[in-house]
């Protein structure tokens, strides 16, 4: 029970210390310590005088040790084989070297906070301690007037470990007066902070998914597949789980997580409704009238929560009553939690409640409503029994689990006669009254209610409640019923439940789409910035600002961007913006330099609002000069091009900064309100630009934004936390860099470059090159050791990175920032693949959000929220790789392609995107999406009655495609040597079928067979195609060759079953393009 569940700090070494204690929450917690053993000393810590607190070794059991918990809730870790003890004056640790340097930390605080003086006791490895603890006993009987000072300690938990032991001998032996503390410890622990209450809420959230997300479906599979499986087989892929967040859609880290007990499944008429419960071996029973119980925990940062439920299958009447009377209940339990009310209130609420629905159940009511919950997971001194008159305070948590246990129905089947229900929920105590945290796992009758009968053989007030489950077990007339889900107890392979679920996705997905269709799509936004009109293009306001010029030649005045031209005497001067193009040309002596400008109404130079109003105006379009002097001319010449490019540089720059979104002021935290968050010594990408060398920059958080900035003045970048849709933090693993990537919603200015992703990264190992060429041994101890600092340096950054990350998120856990949903994603390297995004291969990684790379530029970041379908071409046998398109919801936008994919990663490819709930198909060759796309958006009543998207679905489609003469339009042959190979074979198989047709019908004696029913020769039909060529134009052999199969089958005589023949001989069908 380390924080974040992480390893114990003793297993730390040296001044590299990874574990590090929050000082302000130390001293929070003891200040609270402190004040509540001085004002309860009498009631709840029983007159003591110290408070010892001795914590136990490391054990793999799971438990609840209230030692271990004060530990984590003072210093944010599981001390092992430490003993504390707490006088009004000093805090004693007797502790290891290792232990006593991390807790070193604490003497300043806790001297400035409480002035109470912090004292070491350092145990070495060969000692027993018993001189330590002499001189700790020593410190404490000074303390006090009595020579038999009162010393509180956990009587409950017995010592375990040599060094306890022998603590426990000491205090038994002395002249000290030992009293059990255990009552003020609790009172401690009880209230939760706002930072505990956060823990508490994320690990309900977990607690809820897993419910949700995990266990509801697993069960309806199995039920609706019959398939045998365990109460412990479930127990241990829930556990799994659970420690594996991102498989349930939670974006919680695994070392943070873990359960509260071992989830608990009951059913077949053998239930416990004990805390301590087991799933037994036993196979899962889910005959009509039976009854399940899950009950599952789990825990953030070592606080827990609970839920549990129990789901009904065809339940008889008397099952139904007490289920609506338990929920009732178990709502008025919860509606008693509130502040200022005695905990006892609480189970008198649910009592009432069955006492008046129905008073024959309340002999079968658990003894109590549950428990408070927290580090423990059951805290004591809160349990929710008629005894327990404690006041319920503002952030306390409780564990609100009732039950009836061993009710008994009137069923045929002596598995389901006996049966239990339990209902639990955790349960925070606000300013206002309770608030459910495990609310969203539904627990209404008609939610929990499963049916596995005919739709004759249930009443029809039974099928109305059912109708209303959620289940898709609930078959009654959209699938088949129990008897037609019997497999002869086969599980169906992991392709099957697959290819399952993709059909669920596919009408999923055609409804969402004709939804989004019918209200309009996305509109086109036009990104580009307005262009100036010529009217705007001033050089000189007034004659008289012009240079004097000695001679007429032309000038360059870089000052006004002005270009100006010898014309009949005069010197006319014309904005360069208003100079297309200018070059020179030198023959013989003379050189020609020759002047094209910017004319309105061309293709590339559109009417603006000025040539408009001035339609009559005569515009030059191109001007030559002749110099004898081709040093001058060539000098004008790059001069004009010099001011061009700069004239047009810092348009485009003005234009792009034109469209951006305006974004609010970056507020820079004090330093005195909140500790500083930064990272030093970052690169950015994009770069800043400019000429200079390039320098490194700090990465700092502020209260509602980042700040990159270097040390001169004009390189700095603010991040606002609003403007950013996604956070990525990518640890070195096999890579060069440590990097920090921010995905934004609206594009801002890096340097004079407008981008959307902006990266801070380091360089984890320098890249060395051995003088002399010749390769070193690996067993070099130069070798050894250089690689040795590398790894160092690279988990140092990568530490640096993580508890930067850490802290950024904590700030976010903020209720200013809850609409942002912001949190440090990672990328799931183990489900990463080679892939071509861009132009050059890549590692392409998914997250639980995103597809990323963000190592290569352009970087590539994708949301998958905003992925309509995604479709796998050339995808077949013998193929090696295969590409991947990315349709988006908007329309509008182009289809992402990935190429040259291995083909080993596909099946890896399709388990991920069917477990983030996204809808794939597969093709043999890659499709041209922009005419599918155009054709969607500009009939999509069409394409919802065409059915959707499944005209990619090639196991449909295969049957549907024969005869179809449109059905290679929207598809781009990708190899046309392997496609004219395999023209060749089909039409020589076409020939070979028609020549055994028309023996056949010669063996059946038929003179009727005309000209016309034999059809045509060949060299007929290549006359044909040769004259359709002519008229249609130069196409390619694959275009012939397909023309040609088209007519062959047109013209010859086939029967139905000879074309069926034909056509499946014929290679791989093509799809239908859809219309």
């Amino acid at each position: 029970m380390a924080q974040n569940g992480s390893s114990k700090p003793g297993t730390s070494t040296g001044s590299n210390n990874q574990y590090q204690i929050n000082t302000d929450t130390y001293t929070k917690h003891l200040k609270s310590f402190y004040d509540n053993w001085q004002s309860h000393n009498s009631d709840l810590w029983a007159s003591a005088d110290a408070i010892s607190i001795a914590t136990p070794p490391s054990s793999e059991d799971l438990r609840y040790l209230k030692s271990s918990a004060i530990n984590i809730w003072l210093l944010g870790y599981e001390f092992p084989e430490t003993i504390m003890v707490f006088t009004p004056n000093q805090i004693h640790f007797l502790c290891s070297p290792k232990k006593a340097s991390l807790l070193e930390t604490l003497k300043k605080p806790t001297k400035d906070a409480m002035s109470v003086e912090v004292i070491f006791h350092v145990k070495s490895k060969n000692d027993d301690g018993t001189a330590l603890m002499e001189e700790i006993l020593a410190a404490v009987k000074p303390g006090h007037g009595s020579d038999k000072p009162v010393i509180g300690h956990i009587a409950k938990e017995a010592p375990e470990g040599k060094l306890l032991e022998a603590w426990s001998e000491k205090l038994s032996g002395s002249e000290c007066q030992l009293v059990d503390v255990t009552a003020g410890l609790s009172d401690v622990l009880s209230v939760k902070d706002a930072a505990e209450l956060t823990c508490v809420k994320k690990a309900a959230y977990l607690t809820t998914a897993t419910m949700k997300n995990f266990v509801v479906p697993k069960l309806e599979d199995i039920i609706d597949l019959e398939k045998k499986v365990s109460h412990s087989w479930l127990m241990d892929a829930t556990e799994k789980a659970i420690q594996d967040p991102i498989k349930i859609k939670v974006k919680l880290k695994p070392e943070n997580v873990d359960i509260c007990y071992p989830p608990i499944f009951q059913s077949g008429g053998k239930f416990d409704l004990r805390p301590s419960a087991q799933s037994n071996d036993e196979n899962l029973y889910y005959d009509s009238t039976s009854v399940i119980i899950c009950a599952i925990g789990a825990r953030y940062n070592s606080y827990c929560t609970n839920v549990a439920r129990s789901y009904m299958i065809d339940a008889v009447p008397a099952q139904s009553k007490a289920y609506e009377v338990l929920l009732k209940a178990q709502e008025a339990a919860v509606g008693a939690i509130c502040p200022g009310n005695k905990v006892s209130a609480v189970y008198e609420a649910a009592s009432s409640v069955v006492q008046k629905e129905a008073p024959e159940l309340v002999q079968f009511l658990t003894k109590s409503a549950g428990t408070g919950i927290g580090l423990e997971f059951r805290e004591s001194g809160l349990s929710l029994n008629a005894k327990t008159d404690k006041l319920i305070k503002p952030g306390m948590v409780f564990n609100v689990s009732l039950g009836f246990q061993n009710l008994t129905a009137e069923t045929q089947n002596t598995k389901t006669e006996k049966f239990s229900l339990l209902l639990a929920d955790t349960v925070i105590v606000g300013e206002k009254g309770p608030e459910i945290q495990t609310g969203q796992c539904p627990k209404q009758l008609s939610s929990i209610m499963y049916s596995l009968k005919e739709e004759g053989d249930e009443d029809e007030p039974a099928a109305a409640n059912r109708s209303q489950a959620r289940s898709d077990v609930n078959r009654s007339a959209a699938g088949p019923s129990k008897a037609t889900l019997r497999s002869e107890n086969q599980e169906m392979s992991k392709e099957e439940l697959r290819r399952q679920h993709q059909a669920e996705l596919a009408r999923q997905k055609n409804e969402e789409t004709a939804r989004r269709l019918a209200g309009g799509g996305p509109g086109s936004g036009d990104a580009r910035g307005p262009s100036r009109a010529s009217s705007d293009l001033v050089a000189y306001r007034n004659p008289n600002d012009l240079p004097y010029a000695k001679e007429l030649i032309i000038q360059v005045d870089p000052k006004n961007e002005a270009v100006l031209l010898p014309i009949y005497g005069s010197m006319v001067p014309f904005h360069v913006s208003t100079v297309k193009n200018v070059s020179s040309h030198q023959e013989n002596r003379t050189c020609t330099i020759r002047i094209i400008f910017n004319v309105p109404g061309t293709a590339f130079n559109p009417h603006d609002a000025n040539t408009i109003k001035f339609q009559g105006n005569i515009f030059v379009k191109e001007i030559s000069f002749r110099s004898k002097d081709p040093r001058h001319s060539s000098e004008v010449v790059q001069q004009i091009k010099t001011l061009r490019r700069q004239v047009a540089s810092r348009e485009s720059e003005r234009a792009e900064r034109a469209t951006l979104v305006s974004q609010e002021a970056l507020q820079v935290a004090p330093s005195s309100r909140m500790k500083p968050m930064r990272l030093p010594d970052l690169w950015i990408r994009p770069t800043f630009g400019g000429r200079g060398r390039k320098l490194t920059g700090t990465l700092e958080a502020h209260i509602n934004g980042f700040r990159y900035s270097t040390t001169r003045p004009d390189e700095r970048v603010d991040i606002m936390y609003g403007n950013i849709k996604h956070a990525f933090f990518q640890p070195a693993e096999r890579e060069m860099i440590t990097l920090l990537h921010f995905h934004l919603h609206n594009h801002i200015m890096v340097g004079n470059k407008k981008t959307k992703d902006v990266q801070f990264y380091v360089e984890v190992m320098d890249v060395v090159q051995t003088l002399g060429g010749g390769r070193r041994s690996a067993l070099d101890p130069d070798e050894i050791e250089e690689e040795q600092r590398e790894r160092e340096r690279k988990n140092r950054i990568n530490m640096e990175f993580q508890t930067f990350v850490n802290r950024v998120n904590d700030h976010w856990t903020q209720p200013q920032f809850k609409g942002l949903d912001l949190e440090f994603d990672m990328p799931l390297r183990e489900l990463g693949f080679h892939g071509v995004p861009y132009k050059a291969s890549a590692f392409i990684i998914p997250t639980s959000t995103c597809l990323v790379e963000l190592i290569e530029t352009p970087f590539l970041v994708v949301t998958l929220s905003e992925i309509e379908i995604v479709n796998l071409e050339r995808v077949g046998f013998g193929q090696k790789n295969f590409d991947m398109a990315i349709v988006f919801k908007d329309f509008k936008k182009d289809v992402l392609r990935i190429d040259s994919i291995p083909s080993s990663s596909l099946d890896a490819i399709k388990e991920w995107l069917d477990t983030t709930d996204l809808k794939y198909y597969e093709s043999r060759l890659n499709l041209n999406w922009r005419p599918i796309l155009k054709t969607i958006t500009e009939d999509p009543e069409k394409f919802i009655e065409d059915g959707g998207w499944e005209f990619l679905n090639m196991d449909a489609s295969d049957s549907e495609s024969e005869g179809s003469e449109e059905s290679d339009k929207g598809y781009e042959p990708s190899d046309v040597e392997g496609e004219e190979s395999e023209s060749s074979e089909e039409a020589s198989d076409s020939e070979s079928l028609v020549e055994s047709e028309d023996e056949d019908g010669s063996e059946d004696g038929s003179d009727a067979d005309s000209e016309e029913e034999k059809g045509k020769t060949w060299e007929e039909l290549e006359r044909e195609a040769s004259n359709a060529d002519r008229e249609k134009g130069d196409e390619s052999d694959s275009e012939e060759e397909r023309e040609r199969r088209r007519k062959v089958k047109k013209s010859a005589t086939f029967s139905a079953s000879a074309k069926r023949r034909a056509d499946f001989g014929s290679g791989p069908s093509k799809r239908p393009k859809m219309r």
